[in-house]
């Protein structure tokens, strides 16, 4: 793994994230589609942290969530995903899709689910964001693997035989 690399692809997106993303209410959350990517792409140890990382950057920017719930959230769902990769093929673009909008359902719910009990209040809204997320996370999410392997220096193999 190329942390320096690893350091500046998440510094990047974090800002595009904060920045011009953050008008939309439910457009894809860029932070998400990386940790499936390094999930699939990355040894498992390799991922764990990774996870963690992403989690951390996403809860700097996340305003309306208390510190905490998503580098929770993030770094379980993406052990998860972390292992369970050794058992079920994420090479395809439409399994990439679903990983993508699995992950973010588990994500958001489980992340709101963990900002309950540091007291922030419950809006039925908030499943619309969420799953508006995991459909724009989910469309959006496999045409952005391959720049994120160029940068990073990963081989997809995605057009070998």
């Amino acid at each position: 793994m190329r942390w320096f690399r690893f350091a500046g692809l998440i510094l990047f997106v974090t800002i595009i994230q904060a920045s011009i993303l953050a008008g939309l209410n439910s457009g894809p959350d860029m932070l998400l589609i990386l940790l499936v990517f390094f999930c699939i792409y990355c040894d498992p140890n390799e991922a764990i942290i990774t996870s963690f990382a992403i989690g951390f950057a996403a809860d700097l920017i996340g305003s309306s969530m208390p510190m905490g719930p998503q580098t929770i959230s993030f770094g379980l769902l993406g052990t998860a995903l972390a292992y369970l990769h050794r058992v079920i093929n994420v090479r395809n673009m439409p399994s990439q899709a679903l990983a993508i909008f699995t992950v973010a359902l588990l994500v958001g719910a489980l992340s709101h689910f963990l900002a309950l009990f540091k007291g922030m209040p419950f809006t039925p809204k908030t499943w619309g964001i969420v799953l508006g997320i995991a459909v724009y996370s989910g469309l959006v999410g496999p045409f952005l693997f391959l720049p994120s392997a160029w940068w990073m220096r990963i081989r997809t193999n995605r057009f070998a035989r």
